[in-house]
């Protein structure tokens, strides 16, 4: 599991790190957050939905809190293959 969610958290970074090189300056911060608040949303609905407890749990956060990110990473990383601007 700890490969898994350093994987997941890595492709996290990566999405954080691109939006601001696809987006308009005035989208850029609230984009990072939405993507960033959905993802601790899903992180905490993860954790309560497998009833983990301690290290587990925190895992389970962080994979859920990850995986929101992987469509974004992906969009992102094309779009940079593309050399596409700004949307």
């Amino acid at each position: 599991m700890f490969v898994a969610v350093a994987i997941l958290l890595a492709i996290a970074g990566y999405a954080q790190y691109r939006i601001r090189f696809h987006t308009i300056v005035s989208r850029t911060a609230m984009l990072r957050g939405v993507l960033a608040l959905i993802g601790i949303v899903f992180g905490y609905v993860t954790t309560a939905a497998s009833g983990a407890k301690g290290l587990t749990a925190l895992f389970a956060f962080l994979a859920g809190f990850g995986i929101v990110h992987v469509p974004a990473a992906i969009i992102l990383f094309f779009k940079r293959r593309r050399r596409e601007g700004k949307s």
